[in-house]
């Protein structure tokens, strides 16, 4: 779907395509005409742009093969764009020094590597290597920073335990911790729920939806799960072929006239009566 100027958020119904979130706090994360393919293939991002504001949690949908996971690495910069610009707090993500961008920015990948030999507390201290000196001596600060992150996941009841022994949830919130404990302003995670089950979706989600209203972190999550995403989410944003199909509140973005053709599936989407968010029904054809 081609890319085009939008209505704010809480304005018109219209969805917004480009993907400007800044809600009222202002634009904090930004990504202008992204290009970027992966050697001689095709692109993978062709010119797409989005906006995140400071303090909220966004989720970032598609199908399979449209640019999610690709754009993470590029918003945290670990990959670096053919074309296009990221800014953080409106300074380019390139003029970071990489000590002073790991400080602020914290990044948990889809496929996490257990280290096998260590407990959890020492896991979650790894995440403290930014504000460690150049010997890497932990301060007492750096250790009630790990302490506190494992509070906030509530983690704490598992701090001598090892990282092998955990389940999937519970290494879940581990790894969610060791981000914490960087003290980040934003926080990156690309499928974070993959594998778990319901229960451990929800924890992980209810979670961050409490870090973005307590600490006023922001946080950009990549998800498969439209529903999970409808139910915590403050802003979608919705990939198509590595742009922008839609961008904005869940209810904006989460209509049948814009998710079918981009799933390329009849899709139902009807209204939770609790919540009044929105949920969706695939439809199988006939």
């Amino acid at each position: 779907m081609a890319q085009g100027s939008g209505t704010p958020i809480g304005g018109a119904a219209a969805p917004k395509v480009e993907g400007d979130l800044t809600g009222q706090g202002g634009p904090y994360l930004s990504a202008t005409d992204l290009v970027f393919a992966y050697g001689s293939a095709a692109p993978v991002l062709r010119g797409l742009s989005m906006t995140v504001g400071r303090g909220r949690l966004a989720n970032v949908l598609g199908p399979n093969g449209s640019g999610k996971s690709t754009l993470l690495r590029i918003l945290v910069g670990l990959l670096d764009p053919a074309e296009g610009q990221v800014r953080l707090g409106g300074i380019p993500l390139a003029e970071y020094p990489r000590a002073a961008l790991a400080r602020r920015v914290a990044y948990v990948p889809q496929e996490t590597a257990t280290m096998g030999g260590f407990s959890v507390l020492e896991t979650v201290l790894m995440g403290r290597s930014p504000h460690t000196g150049a010997l890497g001596f932990e301060s007492a600060g750096d250790w009630h920073a790990a302490r506190e992150a494992l509070r906030l996941t509530d983690s704490e009841p598992l701090a001598e335990r090892s990282l092998d022994e955990l389940s999937g949830g519970e290494r879940q919130r581990v790894i969610v911790a060791r981000a914490l404990a960087q003290e980040p302003d934003l926080i990156l995670l690309d499928e974070p729920t993959t594998f778990l089950d319901i229960k451990h979706q929800h924890a992980i989600y209810g979670l961050l939806r409490r870090l973005v209203r307590e600490r006023s972190l922001t946080v950009v999550c990549v998800s498969h799960d439209l529903n999970l995403a409808a139910a915590y989410a403050d802003d979608l944003v919705l990939l198509d072929a590595g742009r922008v199909a839609a961008a904005g509140a869940p209810a904006d973005v989460l209509r049948p006239e814009i998710l079918s053709p981009v799933y390329d599936t009849p899709i139902e989407v009807r209204t939770d009566e609790v919540t009044g968010r929105p949920y969706l029904l695939p439809r199988p054809p006939l």
